[in-house]
């Protein structure tokens, strides 16, 4: 893999580098999330539900949504590399009986030389009084652009929702070890962003399945709804394999908290996300 920063100066050669990683990567097509703002056609910000979008109890899981609205400062890869730094959601519905969510009132709340910040809200499609989440984020320009960057055609992955379809974990590539730690693997192109860093989809895919197992296992139930989730991206993750540590806390009122630590295991062990979560119980 290559950091397109390197092409910075040959707009060509950077143009048709973006267009590759980004209809290469996995995290916005196997979601089902297009973008306007980089793809040319009539493109909405919806995104259809399947059953390996919700938990066993049939609340949604979180990382569809940090997907769907990623929320660093609304910076696009046409006019910045940018980069994730915080990510917040709030779960205000499980989406019980939702088919399609859809992401409104985005907005940037302010943007400087290097640091962006941003918010949406999340709801039902077919009723945008029914709010399921509220998120915002923060992220940081990283790199420059060259001008000229045109949007790109798009490249749409069609993914049928059946009983026998693989987790979302599994098709990140997250991996639980016999001792019990869940990983992703060392760094691919279709799991990374144009900068030749991990992207921060399988991150949450991964993250939220090791929060939910730890809380699992700590509660002694699958009936768990996440209702909080936090992040912070500390580094670029650049080698791999990605191990995740974490712990449970017991909290008041049927709650769970998980913090939990993704380290760079190629990289010298280097902290490369942080991340906590708040789950109820399910009666």
């Amino acid at each position: 893999m290559r950091d397109i920063r390197e092409l910075k100066d040959d707009p060509e050669a950077y143009a048709a580098e973006l267009e590759r990683r980004w209809n290469g990567l996995l995290s916005y097509r196997y979601i089902g999330r297009h973008y306007a703002s980089m793809n040319t056609g009539d493109i909405d910000a919806k995104v259809k539900l399947r059953h390996d979008m919700r938990n066993s109890t049939g609340g949604l899981l979180v990382a569809p949504i940090a997907i769907s609205a990623p929320e660093s400062g609304n910076m696009t890869d046409m006019e910045a590399v940018p980069n994730p730094v915080i990510y917040s959601c709030q779960l205000l519905d499980p989406g019980h009986g939702v088919k399609t969510i859809e992401v409104i009132h985005s907005e940037g709340l302010k943007r400087g030389r290097q640091m962006a910040y941003s918010r949406s809200k999340i709801v039902d499609a077919d009723n945008h009084d029914r709010v399921i989440a509220l998120v915002e984020g923060q992220g940081a320009a990283i790199g420059e652009t060259p001008d000229g960057l045109g949007k790109m055609p798009e490249s749409r992955l069609e993914v049928v929702d059946s009983p026998d379809m693989p987790s979302l974990w599994e098709v990140f590539g997250a991996t639980r070890s016999d001792d019990g730690i869940w990983a992703l693997g060392e760094l691919s192109t279709d799991l990374a962003s144009p900068d030749a860093a991990l992207h921060i989809g399988p991150q949450h895919v991964a993250l939220e399945k090791a929060a939910m197992d730890i809380a699992e296992e700590f509660a002694a139930t699958d009936r768990l709804q996440i209702e909080s989730w936090h992040v912070m991206f500390l580094a670029r993750g650049k080698t791999g394999p990605f191990p995740i540590h974490g712990e449970a806390v017991e909290g008041v009122d049927g709650k769970i908290g998980v913090t939990l630590i993704m380290v760079d295991a190629g990289n010298g062990d280097r902290n490369v996300t942080s991340a906590s979560a708040v789950f109820r119980r399910v009666d």
